[in-house]
């Protein structure tokens, strides 16, 4: 997949605010400080689209950005959505705040009606941690697809990343029959990227099958 181009649109506080729902959505969430914009800039190929920042909880709404993108050069090219999500953890803010995010997320997660898939963003540098095992079984009970992107795998080892994803895919397994797909990245050196925008592109497909059928 190439990327054409790519642009903020607009932050919504709630799900009835977003744009339109005419195109395939992705939306990335992850705990706080995970390196989610950092992510978002790589694989969107634009370092200034999402806002980075060494504070978590930077994030406050649904920001969505519009992508454009073709196969291959000369290829119809695509339109779809980045959603940049508020993380879940350890933002300083007030429980009444925190609520009212969490609040805002579920809504969007189950009645977004265009949302694909959601990427969830796992720090490889750690081994499992429960607040994103919580998350997650969360998205399962919400039945809303999703894929884990582990990040920062350039902070460690590959050795120490591979054990640490190894690990987490177990404690899955605890409670999972089957697993999503995953991908471990790196946005600084833009490992995982072709692999997310192959994933991506599937996805864009089927929208487009189902598109077609209706």
């Amino acid at each position: 997949m190439l990327i054409l181009s790519s642009q903020y649109i607009i932050s919504s506080p709630d799900y009835t605010l977003c744009p339109a729902a005419d195109r395939p959505e992705y939306a990335f969430i992850g705990r706080s400080n995970v390196g989610k914009s950092s992510l978002i800039n790589m694989l969107s190929n634009n370092q200034q689209l999402a806002k980075t920042s060494n504070s978590p909880g930077k994030t406050q709404m649904i920001n969505h950005f519009d992508v454009r993108s073709a196969t291959k050069e000369g290829a119809k090219p695509d339109n779809w959505y980045i959603v940049d999500l508020p993380g879940y953890g350890f933002a300083k803010v007030s429980q009444t705040q925190r609520a009212k995010w969490e609040k805002m997320i579920e809504n969007y997660f189950k009645k977004r009606p265009n949302l694909v898939n959601v990427f969830v963003l796992i720090d490889s540098r750690h081994t499992p941690q429960q607040i994103d095992l919580d998350f997650i079984n969360r998205m399962g009970a919400w039945e809303v697809p999703f894929s884990l992107v582990f990040t920062k795998a350039d902070k460690e080892t590959q050795l120490l990343v591979s054990r640490h994803v190894k690990e987490f895919l177990n404690r899955m397994r605890e409670t999972w029959e089957f697993l999503p797909p995953h991908v471990v990245t790196s946005a600084v050196k833009k490992t995982g990227r072709e692999k997310l925008l192959q994933l991506i592109d599937g996805m864009n497909s089927e929208w487009e099958l189902r598109s077609r059928q209706l």
